[in-house]
């Protein structure tokens, strides 16, 4: 398999602190920095949350804005894409930073279950980020927990209502919502390539299952994400050095299966995304 692998960062998020792992950037120079390192290994995505002076998950576009400068400023060409998760805000403030056109930003389309709340995406608030996207030509990654989430993507992109090329991430490990299961991971799989055959997909493990969720992913075909966000160890002892370092764990999962590391060129192409300027 000679196919690229597209390795998306995901660099902070809004849960892990410095008491979880010293190494999580939690400032907009400290996550330029370390996004700038994963690009070095071989990331082609940032996907970005940005923190408050208290380190707190917040939404505001300022602080966006800058992160989005510094990463396009040290790593040329990396695709650009914000979080429109529910843990930085709530409603239309949300989607309060699509106006600076991200190369992309993440979608839930459907309400689930997390450790402790209820993580809600509710349809009219569905069909408002989608239109913000649209309106500002921004690619969603359809972020999906659970298997609704995957078939109500593929619904909406056929009906016009996504805006680009429809990327479907499986997000997988959250406790209360779609385990790190491999026959179900299979099934989504064939069921994308069905379905969705045009489409591209991604896959995400959670905490203890990151390793092990990128490697099913390079080794049918598709794209992965990994990041202190997502997990703050490289094992059950020890904690991951940086960012850097999970993306090199994954960029060597690619050569292991022949694949390529997707270049930001070859990412922007296979996602129908401008061209490197």
């Amino acid at each position: 398999m000679t196919r690229p692998c597209i390795i998306c960062v995901a660099i902070t998020g809004s849960v892990p602190t410095k008491a979880d792992n010293p190494a999580v950037p939690v400032t907009v120079d400290e996550q330029i920095e370390s996004t700038h390192a994963a690009f070095e290994e071989g990331a082609a995505i940032a996907h970005c949350h940005v923190r408050d002076d208290a380190g707190l998950p917040c939404s505001d576009p300022e602080r966006f804005a800058r992160l989005g400068e510094g990463i396009r400023k040290h790593c040329p060409g990396m695709i650009v894409q914000y979080s429109t998760g529910g843990r930085s805000g709530a409603g239309a403030e949300r989607g309060g930073m699509l106006s600076l056109r991200p190369d992309m930003a993440s979608l839930s389309v459907g309400s689930n279950n997390f450790p402790t709340r209820v993580y809600e995406n509710p349809p009219d608030l569905v069909a408002w980020l989608a239109g913000e996207m649209r309106k500002y030509e921004v690619t969603p990654e359809i972020e999906a927990f659970d298997l609704s989430h995957i078939l109500h993507a593929i619904r909406l992109h056929r009906e016009g209502v996504l805006f680009g090329k429809l990327y479907v991430q499986f997000v997988m490990g959250v406790k209360n919502a779609m385990p790190a299961d491999r026959e179900v991971f299979d099934f989504y799989v064939r069921l994308m390539q069905e379905r969705a055959p045009k489409a591209e997909w991604c896959a995400a493990g959670v905490g203890p299952n990151q390793i092990a969720v990128n490697e099913w992913s390079i080794a049918a075909g598709g794209h992965t994400r990994t990041g202190l966000e997502d997990n703050i160890r490289l094992d059950r002892h020890t904690l991951a050095p940086s960012n850097a370092a999970l993306v090199a764990r994954c960029a060597a999962l690619c050569g292991q299966y022949g694949r390529p590391v997707a270049t930001v060129a070859q990412a922007r192409a296979i996602l129908g995304l401008a061209p490197v300027a």
